[in-house]
């Protein structure tokens, strides 16, 4: 590592772990130089539950990464999911005072597009713009030096709970870490395994971890629409636990070594030896059993996305296809099941875009982590949630104040 050197570190906190991922910017990439992981005990749904643990787990993942990258980590890029996350669009407008567009102007009708009556209990995370028109010509990225009298914004707000966000903040500042920025998890994970041509074509993100399922559209390079499904890999689990009658150590094994959610796919004669609870002696029971077990909860989770998308019409006209990525996105036969739902290709999402040793995050379980890595990367510039020596709740108070205010 070259003295000086900047770096930027990825913390995803999830429901099943809590994985720090180190890299060292170099140029317009980033080269991986070390990673951590530990299981995290203190999230239910993305949603932190209780402190101490999390805090516990966060140290012991950080500590890791420190010894595999020989870097002490002092702030992190974390990640945000969970039922409490809602995005929506929204739409603003202004006059152009001179002869062009400048910065300001495109700093001022999204300004605009952002004044929405906003909940005081919900905190802005992400204001992203889709599309900029000018005297009603839309499909434009860059307004800044075109000539014109009525520039129009259309964005997307991602907004989370004020109480949720601040309890991730602070297990990351009792962990002695400062938050650099908080980043929409499905959408760090976009940064890591979709390809420019993708966003271009349309595609649809479909994360999908231990406590829920994130998704976000993608269409011409901007984001259309953020969501999730409350359900992910731990139902599978608890499913295969209490229909095998098994512990959910025992059961979480079973996942990941012989599980498939496909019964086509799986052999009748196929036979795995189940553990039983409380000293009771294994059993052997058909691989299709798990495989019936696993595909009506997979089934399931699909199809409320799918409904999902389809509510929120950003469905049609997507050539990209869907993008399954995440730690529960390997299980066998869900690209297949992904098919057969979506009615579109579907391709296992693995993070891409970085140097040195990529081979460690080479997993999509990494590619939230990785991507909080290039999300850094790409905002370096951008203003950032800086909240280690100023209350949070302090700060959404006066920022309130300021869109009520731009509202009236």
């Amino acid at each position: 590592m070259k003295k000086g050197s900047e770096i930027i570190v990825g913390l995803d906190i999830g429901t099943t772990k809590i994985c720090a991922v180190v890299g060292e910017v170099s140029g317009n990439s980033v080269d991986i130089l070390g990673m951590g992981s530990h299981a995290s005990e203190g999230l239910r749904k993305g949603v932190v539950v209780n402190i101490e643990t999390t805090v516990a787990s966060i140290k012991k993942a950080v500590e890791e990464a420190e010894l595999m990258s020989g870097v002490e980590i002092t702030s992190v890029n974390t990640g945000i999911a969970g039922g409490h996350v809602k995005g929506f669009n929204s739409h603003g407008v202004i006059a152009i005072k001179g002869d062009e567009v400048t910065a300001k102007d495109k700093e001022r009708v999204v300004d605009n597009a952002r004044a929405v009556a906003i909940p005081t209990d919900r905190e802005v995370i992400h204001i992203l713009p889709q599309q900029y028109l000018l005297d009603g010509r839309g499909g434009i990225t860059d307004p800044v030096g075109m000539t014109g009298l009525r520039l129009e914004a259309d964005v997307h707000l991602v907004t989370g709970a004020v109480a949720s966000v601040h309890n991730l903040i602070k297990c990351c500042n009792s962990a002695g870490l400062d938050v650099n920025d908080i980043v929409l998890q499905s959408l760090a994970s976009a940064e890591a395994v979709l390809s420019r041509e993708e966003r271009d074509l349309g595609v649809i993100l479909v994360d999908f971890g231990g406590g829920t399922t994130d998704l976000a559209v993608f269409h011409g390079q901007g984001i259309k629409h953020t969501g999730g499904v409350a359900l992910g890999g731990n139902n599978l689990t608890t499913d295969l636990a209490m229909g095998l009658r098994t512990p959910i150590a025992a059961a979480e094994k079973l996942k990941q070594v012989y599980g498939c959610c496909l019964t086509s796919l799986v052999g009748k004669d196929e036979v795995v030896s189940v553990e039983g609870v409380g000293g009771r002696p294994p059993q052997r029971v058909g691989r299709q059993l798990l495989a019936e077990i696993l595909e009506a909860r997979v089934e399931e989770i699909l199809t409320l996305a799918k409904m999902e998308i389809d509510q929120s019409q950003q469905g049609p006209g997507l050539a990209g296809g869907v993008v399954l990525t995440g730690g529960s996105s390997v299980l066998e036969g869900l690209v297949e099941m992904a098919e057969q739902i979506f009615n579109m290709p579907v391709r296992l999402g693995y993070p891409i875009g970085v140097g040195g040793l990529s081979d460690v995050v080479n997993n999509p379980m990494y590619a939230t982590a990785v991507g909080l890595l290039l999300y850094g990367l790409r905002n370096r510039d951008e203003e950032k949630f800086r909240i280690r020596d100023v209350h949070i709740f302090n700060r959404v108070t006066k920022r309130m104040r300021k869109w009520f205010k731009d509202v009236i």
